[in-house]
């Protein structure tokens, strides 16, 4: 049996969509992202893909933030205009519906963002390939 780095190529490419959502290797589809809720492992069970690449830093709670609870906000609101219920109805019903429009998407999300850092092989760019870019690759100094 080949080694995971020698197997690198005969891999089937798959969207991030397929895999990230749902914690599944972003190379084989078969194995696991995350060791805990949102805890990345270090490589992959299956295929032995290494993670080290996976930094998702803080898009999953900015994207949490932007879209995913903004129904919930709207929900509370409209709660409020249309029944005005007391403050314990507000905390019965608003905590858990923030709760869960901002708590359960940030797995997905992470996992998602994750294969696609993968799949676009997606890096921080360091200061010389930034230059580089940025002036031509250096032609004309």
């Amino acid at each position: 049996m080949q080694p995971a780095a020698e197997m690198e190529g005969h891999w089937k490419r798959l969207s991030p969509m397929e895999t990230g959502p749902f914690g599944r290797c972003p190379r084989c589809g078969e194995g696991h992202i995350f060791r805990g809720f949102l805890t990345v492992r270090d490589h992959c069970e299956i295929c032995g893909l290494n993670y080290d690449f996976a930094d998702p830093a803080d898009g999953p709670a900015v994207f949490v933030q932007l879209f995913a609870c903004v129904p919930g906000v709207v929900f509370i609101i409209m709660l409020e205009i249309l029944a005005q219920p007391g403050l314990w109805v507000h905390l019965a019903v608003g905590v858990p519906v923030l709760i869960l429009t901002t708590v359960l998407p940030l797995r997905p999300i992470k996992g998602w963002l994750i294969a696609a850092q993968y799949v676009n092989k997606a890096q921080e760019a360091g200061t010389a390939q930034l230059w580089a870019k940025l002036h031509g690759n250096g032609a004309g100094d």
